[in-house]
C-alpha cells in the first residue's frame, strides 16, 4: 500500500482533517477512539493495518490539539 504525504497550511486544518479520519474508523468499527485507544494500548486488540493507523492517527490528533492550545494560551 502506498501511502500519500499530505501538507497542510495550518495546524487547525491537520487537526479537522484527522479528527474526520477519526470519524471514519469509529463508524466502521462500530466503536469511539477513545475505547479503542484504551483497548489496543492495553494489547487487547490486534496488530491490523487498520488498528495501527487509527492508533496513529489518534496520537496525531492529541499532538495536534496541544499544540493549538498552547498557542491559543499564548494569545489569550
Amino acid at each position: 500500500m502506498r501511502k500519500q504525504r499530505i501538507i497542510y497550511t495550518s495546524p487547525l486544518d491537520a487537526l479537522v482533517a484527522v479528527a474526520k479520519r477519526l470519524s471514519l474508523y469509529e463508524t466502521q468499527q462500530n466503536m469511539s477512539s477513545e475505547d479503542f485507544f484504551d483497548r489496543y494500548s492495553k494489547g487487547q486488540l490486534s496488530d491490523e493495518a487498520i488498528f495501527i493507523e487509527w492508533a496513529n492517527d489518534y496520537r496525531h490528533y492529541f499532538g495536534l490539539r496541544q499544540e493549538l492550545e498552547k498557542r491559543l494560551q499564548n494569545v489569550a
